[in-house]
Parts: structure tokens; C-alpha cells; sequence
């Protein structure tokens, strides 16, 4: 059942050309997942889509019912983000329109609450599209991935790891056809050359012809009209080159190389110790942690819901609060989102640079993984949207004088490729990173070791989110096993004592004996 369709769709921002699609689709039960940078009109096409905005040229017919949750706008209230959005998201199901337009519809919602939005839209009935940075959430969700792209949208089945593999495999296709270009070129190239220098010795007296031969009427001409043809061999050959389809060599990462401060005197140690720690507010405890080791190089996330103490961690790390010792070699760089580490009215360069003891090159190699290419570098921050703010203090922490990162919601108002961009810079770098994040797939990507703040514990497991995640349903599994087998012996013991008390002999004394030995080995 077709529940939408839209054609010739045109729309422009000033003079630029934001959108250009010919024809879409949405059919019943599609999940959709609209994937693109940041300004390349992903709201627009939402707002297009549901008949809030009309586009410049085109037309959006709806066949059913269709409802937006816009992208949510700060406004006065006594709720918190995260319950702004639950109310967004819940008026626009109560309606049960076919198809649900949701823009960004997990913005201030914990991990819990993201995985039990992802339940609710599985399990409902209709069509969606949904534009989200947060790639777990469209991988448990999408069948199919629209990439907006200069304009123009490239449709993708599957979930977005499908997407990714998807757009892998056509990196490797255009790396192989560059190859085949670049060798077809040079052959031609070296043919070219080769006949332009037979053309050059074609007037030249051969070795095995007398100068007396050599005199002889038409000889000359000969070779004149040899030395013509092989010339006009060569700018054949010239022309091929010229009309070979030109193919883009695809982009690689430069490799970074940076020298951390004390990186020599820290590798290996441990250089932050926390003994006996308790986080309150007011009377009441938040967490409290007996004993966490961190060791040089580990990369943490710090995870629970929102208004555990994740910042109050956050806060007596920075403040080295009592119960906790970190080496003084260690040189803490602390990103969050107020972004007060930029200066406005200095470039991007100048802010990245200010604090930076690596080289220009090295500087700019990471503005360039962060998509500020060439000139960019010399824009003014006050001109910059706040994604590309973050990025520039992002990059501005990365290259000063620290070893130790913490990252308060470093994924925040980023699109999906500055966030891949992040996630090879962290991978790459040498130093400790303790991040705070509800972004799954960009934990799973950096993390080596999870700290989860639960039941005012702090709890440490040793492995990636995924190996987290698989680990936690088993042990809680395991647990109501063992509550169960517990409470079957129990009552079998019950029995057996009561039969002791009226009829006492051998027999039950061993079965007695046995049932305890494996209640003790439960306990």
C-alpha cells in the first residue's frame, strides 16, 4: 500500500540548491532511516514530506494519514529534555497516523530510554522515517537507509552497518577503477612518449645508410613522412589521455604520529586511583565506589541514566575529591558542551593552535579528518554552526598538552560522518580517554572497559559495550536460575527435616547431609 509520494521536488537555500529529487516512495511498513551531514536538508525534507513547508518546485502527495515530531526546540518548561521528548514522541503515536516522521526523536533521552523507544516503534504498526545521529538506534530499527548527498538522495537496503558495507564496497569498486585508470594512463602516456622520440629520430641518418645514400632524391622525403605519421601517432595517443573518463582517487586518512606529554613515564602505570568514594546530594547517596584502578592508555565510557552521577564522577576526577589519587604526570583536557575553551573572534586555527605545542602540519592534518579543509582553517568561530563549534574544540583538546581526556557528551550536534571522524581520532590516540556518552555504536567503537553507574554502585567490566551487553542479560539470567534452584532445595530441605522429626533413620540423614552441601555451595 502506497502511503506517499513525491516528484520533481526542488528547494533552495538563497542560491544554493539544497534538494533535488525526482521521485519518492513510502509504502506500508517501510522503516526508514534519512541519513546525510549536517545543512545537507534532512529537516527540510521532513518538513516537505509532512506538508509543514512547501518546497520551491514539485509536489507531496499523502495517501494516509502522516504525522511529524519535529526536531525538538528549546522552550520554557518545568520538564527536562528528556521528558519534552517522551511527550513529543507519545502525542504523535496516540494519533496512529500510518506514517511517523521523526526528527531526531532520541535528542536528551538516556540509554534506557532509547532502548525502550527502539521497543515501542518495533513493535509498531505503520511506516516511519527517521533521521538520527545515533546509528544503534537505526540499526535496530531500519530496513532501508536514504543518504541525502549534494542534493540528491541514494536509496540503501537494510539496516545502517548494511549502509556502511554497502558504501565500503563502492569505496573499494572506485579505488580499483582509479587503479585501472592510473595504469591505462601511464601506459598510454609511455606510448606516447616512445613514438615521439621514434618521430624525433626519424630524420636522423640511420646507421646501416651511407651519406652518399643517405643524398638520394626521395630518401629525405621518406623519412619526413615517416617522422609525420609517427607524430600524428603521438597526439592520437595525447588525446586518449585527454578523453580518458576522469576517476576520483578515493580519499585515505593520513596516518597521525603525535607525541603525548610524560607519554614515557606513564606507559603502563596506573595514574588514577579511587578508594572508598561516596557521591551525595543533599542526604541522599548517589553511588558510592570502593576500590577502581585507571591505567595509562585505558579507554572507559561512563554509562547510567540520566541523574545517576555520571558529572558528579566527572567533578571529583577534575577536583581530585577525597579518595582520590592521580598522578602528577597526568595532564587532564576536559571537553563539555558550553564550549568556553573558544575564542569568537579568533579563526579556527588560531583557537586549535593557541594551546598546542604539534607542528602546523599535524594540526591541520586533524582539522582536515574533521572536515575543515584548506581555507576552512581561517574562518572565525563566530560564523560557525554549533556542530562545527564542537569540532573545533574537540580538536583544539586534542592537540594541547594532555594525556588524559574526558569527554562530556563529545557526540552532541555532531552528524554521523564528524562523529566516524571523532571515532578514528580517538582510536589513534595514545593517551587515557574517559567518556561519557549515551551514543552505543561510538562506545562500542572506543571503549575497552565500561564503568556503569546502577543501583548507586559503580560497577567495572573489562571488554567492549557489546560484550557488555551480552554479558548482562546472562548473569541476570544466571542469577534467577540460581534464586530458583535455591528455593526448590530449600523446600526440599523443609521436607526432609520434618520427616527426620517423626521417623528418624540413615537414609534421610545422608539426603539431609547432600541438600545442605549444595545449599552452602549456592550461598
Amino acid at each position: 500500500m502506497l502511503l506517499l509520494e513525491a516528484f520533481h521536488i526542488k528547494h533552495y537555500v538563497q542560491d544554493r540548491l539544497l534538494l533535488d529529487i525526482d521521485h519518492l516512495q513510502v509504502h506500508q511498513n517501510d522503516r526508514i532511516g534519512l541519513v546525510g551531514r549536517n545543512g545537507n536538508g534532512k529537516t527540510t525534507l521532513l518538513e516537505i514530506l509532512s506538508k509543514t513547508i512547501s518546497p520551491e518546485k514539485g509536489t507531496v502527495t499523502q495517501y494516509s494519514t502522516c504525522e511529524l515530531i519535529p526536531q525538538l526546540k528549546q522552550v520554557n518548561s518545568t520538564k527536562s529534555g528528556g521528558e519534552l521528548t517522551k511527550t513529543y514522541i507519545q502525542k504523535a503515536l496516540d494519533k496512529k497516523p500510518n506514517l511517523l516522521l521523526a526528527d531526531e526523536p532520541t535528542t536528551n533521552l538516556d540509554t534506557s530510554s532509547i532502548e525502550a523507544l527502539e521497543g515501542i516503534l518495533n513493535d509498531w504498526n505503520g511506516a516511519f522515517i527517521i533521521v538520527s545521529h545515533d546509528r544503534a538506534f537505526l540499526d535496530s530499527l531500519c530496513t532501508s537507509i536514504w543518504e541525502i548527498d549534494d542534493g540528491i538522495i541514494n536509496i540503501y537496503q537494510g539496516n545502517y552497518s548494511n549502509f556502511i558495507k554497502q558504501k565500503e564496497r563502492l569505496r573499494k569498486e572506485q579505488e580499483r577503477e582509479y587503479e585501472k585508470y592510473v595504469s591505462k594512463k601511464q601506459q598510454l602516456k609511455a606510448a606516447a612518449e616512445l613514438t615521439e622520440q621514434r618521430a624525433q629520430r626519424a630524420t636522423k641518418k640511420p646507421k646501416n645508410v651511407s651519406a652518399s645514400e643517405a643524398r638520394i632524391k626521395g630518401v629525405k622525403t621518406h623519412y619526413a613522412n615517416k617522422q609525420k605519421k609517427l607524430r600524428s601517432s603521438s597526439k592520437a595517443l595525447e588525446k586518449r589521455i585527454e578523453q580518458l573518463p576522469s576517476v576520483e582517487k578515493p580519499k585515505d586518512s593520513t596516518p597521525i604520529q603525535m607525541n603525548l606529554v610524560n607519554e614515557d613515564t606513564l606507559q603502563g602505570r596506573f595514574i588514577l586511583q579511587m578508594d572508598d568514594v561516596i557521591a551525595k546530594v543533599g542526604g541522599r547517596i548517589l553511588w558510592r565506589i570502593n576500590r577502581l584502578d585507571v591505567k595509562s592508555g585505558d579507554k572507559i565510557a561512563l554509562i547510567g541514566d540520566i541523574g545517576s552521577g555520571k558529572t558528579t564522577l566527572v567533578k571529583k576526577i577534575l577536583q581530585q575529591a577525597n579518595g582520590i589519587t592521580i598522578s602528577p604526570a597526568v595532564k587532564i583536557g576536559y571537553f563539555s558542551q558550553n564550549l568556553d575553551v573558544l575564542n569568537e573572534n579568533q579563526t579556527i586555527l588560531e583557537n586549535v593552535s593557541s594551546t598546542s605545542t604539534q607542528s602546523e602540519t599535524l594540526i591541520r592534518i586533524i582539522l582536515a579528518r574533521l572536515h575543515f579543509f584548506r581555507d576552512d582553517v581561517y574562518k572565525q568561530v563566530k560564523v560557525l554552526s554549533g556542530g562545527e563549534r564542537v569540532k573545533v574544540a574537540l580538536a583544539k583538546l586534542f592537540v594541547s598538552n594532555v594525556n588524559f581526556l574526558i569527554l562530556d557528551e563529545p557526540t552532541n550536534h555532531l552528524d554521523i560522518e564528524s562523529v566516524q571522524a571523532l571515532e578514528e581520532l580517538l582510536n589513534s590516540y595514545k593517551g587515557t580517554i574517559l567518556l561519557v556518552s549515551h551514543d552505543r555504536y561510538f562506545i562500542e567503537k572506543i571503549a575497552d572497559r565500561i564503568m556503569e553507574i546502577k543501583n548507586k554502585k559503580i560497577n567495572v567490566f573489562e571488554g567492549t559495550y557489546q560484550q557488555f551487553k551480552l554479558e548482562t542479560p546472562k548473569t541476570s539470567q544466571e542469577k534467577n536460575i540460581k534464586k530458583d534452584k535455591k528455593l526448590l532445595l530449600e523446600t526440599r530441605i523443609s521436607e526432609v527435616l520434618s520427616r527426620l522429626s517423626i521417623e528418624p533413620s540413615e537414609e534421610l540423614e545422608k539426603e539431609f547431609q547432600t541438600l545442605l552441601k549444595e545449599k552452602n555451595k549456592l550461598d
